[in-house]
């Protein structure tokens, strides 16, 4: 039994020693390979993030060029526009200064012009009215005259037959008288 107390645990020994040996060799490239893999993880995400951050510096850079450009744009724009609207305001006093300078002559002479038109206007209403007031006497007093003018004639008519009567009792008495 003696044998058996070293034989048994020698054995465990070796069978534990090669166990270990093969352990340690596939441990040691193993650890070295999860260090390489874990330092290209990290030297990917370095990269990726290198990476990444250049696509970000150049995307700001060209974000940036095209605000300068649409800003430089739309300045040149207001520019333009403020170029145009000083014109258009500086030709706009100049065909207001020639207005008062020509027209304004022109106006204030069509206006006095249409002030004395209004002027004969008025006068030609007031002389209508009087023509039109003395149209309807003139009526008025033709058709008294010519009422005047019948009850004369119906006076005169009625005279004579006063006097064919008169005429006719006088030859009646003197033939009355002579018989």
């Amino acid at each position: 039994m003696n044998k058996a107390y070293i034989i048994w645990p020698l054995v465990g020994l070796l069978v534990f020693g090669a166990f270990y040996w093969n352990f340690n060799q596939g441990y040691v490239e193993r650890e070295k390979e999860k260090v390489r893999q874990v330092q290209r993880e990290k030297d990917d995400r370095i990269r990726l993030d290198l990476e990444r951050r250049r696509k970000a510096i150049e995307d700001a850079t060209k974000a940036q060029e095209e605000r300068h450009l649409v800003r430089v744009a739309k300045e040149k724009k207001e520019q333009e526009d403020n170029d145009a609207r000083t014109k258009l305001l500086e030709r706009q006093q100049h065909a207001f200064d020639e207005v008062n300078r020509h027209l304004r002559p022109q106006l204030d002479r069509v206006k006095s012009d249409a002030d004395a038109v209004k002027g004969e206007i008025a006068q030609l209403e007031l002389q209508k009215k009087q023509f039109v007031d003395e149209e309807t006497f003139i009526r008025k007093y033709t058709r008294q005259a010519e009422a005047n003018m019948k009850t004369y004639y119906d006076l005169l008519d009625k005279i004579k037959a006063a006097e064919d009567a008169h005429a006719l009792a006088e030859a009646a008495a003197k033939a009355a008288k002579k018989d």
